[in-house]
């Protein structure tokens, strides 16, 4: 397909393709005369994930050029592709990025070890959302909520059945590039989707338990 056909398919401006083809996000096309050239389904679904990693996860175009390098080194380990496009593992730049910025240990980091520890979970010891679990302990206990680790067991339990849900998406795709784009949206666009259920589930479980159990709504026996 030549670029504007491109350009049409996956709605990103040919001026845009042409940067990340200068950039090396997106491989050169097929040259079919001096300024022209062909590309293929594989230019497509590239383009794809490029826009998930920079509009969806934020990433510049030099740290999505990184990501997009992690994924070819990895190819076929759902494992690895999984944890560097969420960014709990990377590419090595951005691993020694993390440890030169790393924070000091945060207070109550060993309740979040405890409570991954009571999971059975194998987890990556520098997994920044660690931190914001930890951080949420020790904002609660400032507030003089009392508050552990294991009152969030019960929640952990729930997110690793959506864990499962969300690798069970990805699982069966066999072109890498289609497993991170499908890894990425599945985690960013559909985490409001989950807050938003949850809303709705406080919602009616406050309206069943206000109603009580003398309010029994099953059919009446003919």
């Amino acid at each position: 397909m030549r670029i504007s056909e491109l350009s049409r398919r996956s709605g990103v401006p040919v001026t845009t393709i042409k940067y990340y083809l200068r950039e090396g996000l997106l491989p050169p096309g097929r040259p079919t005369a001096a300024n022209q050239a062909d590309y293929d389904e594989s230019h497509a679904r590239r383009l794809r994930l490029v826009r998930a990693l920079v509009g969806v996860r934020g990433l510049s175009v030099s740290a999505a050029k990184d990501v997009l390098g992690g994924i070819g080194e990895h190819e076929g380990d759902v494992h690895q592709l999984l944890g560097i496009v969420l960014g709990s593992a990377g590419t090595a730049g951005a691993a020694a990025a993390a440890q030169a910025g790393a924070e000091p240990p945060r207070p109550r980091m060993a309740e979040v070890d405890a409570l991954l520890d009571s999971l059975g979970w194998e987890v990556s010891d520098n997994a920044p959302t660690k931190g914001v679990i930890a951080e949420t302990l020790e904002t609660l206990g400032d507030l003089g909520i009392e508050y552990d680790w294991k009152k969030l067991v019960p929640y952990a339990e729930l997110a690793g059945q959506i864990a499962s849900v969300d690798l069970d998406g990805i699982q069966d795709l066999a072109d890498p590039l289609e497993q991170a784009e499908r890894a990425l949206v599945l985690t960013f666009l559909l985490e409001p989707v989950l807050m938003a259920l949850r809303r709705l589930a406080q919602e009616h479980q406050s309206a069943v338990r206000r109603r009580g159990p003398s309010a029994d709504i099953s059919p009446a026996a003919p």
